[in-house]
């Protein structure tokens, strides 16, 4: 590879993605570059939710509109990418029946689409569910399959233009001048061997994004945790079930084909490559989840693996890190001298086009390009045939753990 590009993006996670289509659709040439196959990091480690912002409509109600937005979206472009299951929320007998009733409030002030149901009602959509469950409400969540999304969004970058390189890490970033300027140089290795010298690079590694910020001697601020996956077999369920309290360990059981995945803990790290993956996690996200679905305590182990969200706290000092903003940010990197870098930082799954958009918004202003942001409504190629996706997937680098279960491509 020897022709630069006008920008790179690093990190081939669904916001990494998303900007290279983002561009690409707007006629930018873009080169995506990520260390391993394509989201291996955050996106395809997770439980694979599909919000519909009912979990963060009291405390949150701007990050629960753009869930709800995005949740819209996505059924609309991404087809087989996503399954629409609906969800409930769920309230045992000893959990705060006030905090039941601000939220379903608060969801319907957003305009979250509900509907109340009493405990028997709610047995009789979710067969198996705890008698504990005194009453619930539907919500319209849904279930992602980010193996299949991020390919799906990173076939069309390449199909308008963008080169795609998974299992490239970037080794090294010079920036030339002493506090202005700020041209990039970029050392790639892996597939691409190569220095590029980008007009602009973004750095959409997620929780891995002061690594690249400290290559070009900026600064970021991750506040990084890591949570347990737990799925189990499980054939049947229907809706995601999320506990009505507040959001604490094991209080989320998503459907999967033929599985349930049960979920997560929270717990800080310093270093999103290498940190504790303890039992505790495991034993407590499954007691946690079986207090609402109680067959799944016993259900067989199919797979278990731990995610590290990539949240942004630049003045976090606690050790709590659940209180944290799921929203996002995109930072701009010209006050620290280096005008060609913007990051992106914080975020969902389900929000990650509108993190693009935002982003690749940025950057265009700054290339002076006047393209408007075509990606909410053209849908992702292969969207109606799941085969189609599945090859994608194989394309840049195979299925991650959150889909295994579903992509043809994963194997065994």
């Amino acid at each position: 590879m020897t022709d630069d590009p006008t920008v790179l993006v690093i990190g081939g996670g669904a916001t990494g993605a998303g900007v290279a289509r983002d561009l690409a659709l707007r006629g930018v040439d873009v080169t995506l570059v990520d260390r391993g196959g394509l989201a291996g990091g955050t996106s395809g480690r997770s439980h694979g939710l599909l919000h519909s912002g009912a979990r963060y409509a009291e405390d949150d109600p701007r990050g629960a509109e753009e869930c709800l937005r995005e949740n819209r979206t996505l059924r609309e472009i991404a087809g087989a990418c996503v399954r629409e299951t609906g969800g409930l929320f769920v309230r045992l007998a000893g959990d705060d029946p006030e905090y039941f009733e601000e939220k379903i409030a608060a969801c319907e002030e957003i305009g979250i689409e509900t509907e109340r149901l009493d405990g028997d009602e709610a047995r009789a959509v979710v067969p198996g569910l705890s008698e504990d469950v005194v009453e619930a409400f539907r919500v319209p969540d849904g279930v992602i399959y980010p193996s299949r999304l991020v390919a799906a969004n990173a076939a069309d970058a390449e199909r308008h233009g963008a080169d795609v390189h998974p299992h490239a890490p970037v080794d090294g970033i010079e920036v030339d001048g002493e506090g202005g300027g700020g041209a990039v140089r970029v050392r790639v290795g892996g597939d691409v061997d190569a220095t590029l010298e980008p007009d602009h690079v973004v750095n959409a590694t997620g929780a891995w994004a002061d690594r690249i910020a400290d290559m070009a001697g900026v600064e970021v601020g991750m506040a990084p945790s890591r949570g347990v996956m737990v799925s189990v077999e499980y054939d049947g369920l229907d809706p995601v079930l999320n506990r009505c309290r507040d959001p604490d360990d094991g209080d989320i059981v998503v459907p999967h084909e033929g599985e349930a995945v049960l979920g997560t803990t929270s717990v800080p790290v310093d270093d999103p490559d290498d940190y504790e993956t303890a039992d505790w996690e495991v034993e407590r996200s499954v007691e946690e989840c079986a207090a609402m679905l109680p067959a799944v305590a016993d259900a067989p182990e199919v797979r278990r693996w731990w995610g590290v969200r990539p949240l942004y706290a630049p003045d976090e000092a606690g050790a709590n890190r659940r209180g944290i903003s799921r929203g996002f940010t995109v930072i701009d990197h010209a006050d620290e001298g280096v005008s060609g870098l913007h990051t992106v930082v914080g975020g969902k799954l389900t929000t990650y086009r509108e993190m693009a958009e935002v982003t690749t918004d940025r950057v265009c202003e700054r290339l002076g390009v006047d393209a408007a942001c075509e990606t909410a409504t053209e849908r992702l190629p292969g969207a109606d045939d799941p085969d189609r996706l599945d090859e994608f997937v194989e394309r840049y680098g195979g299925a991650n753990p959150t889909d295994a279960g579903v992509v043809n491509a994963a194997g065994d």
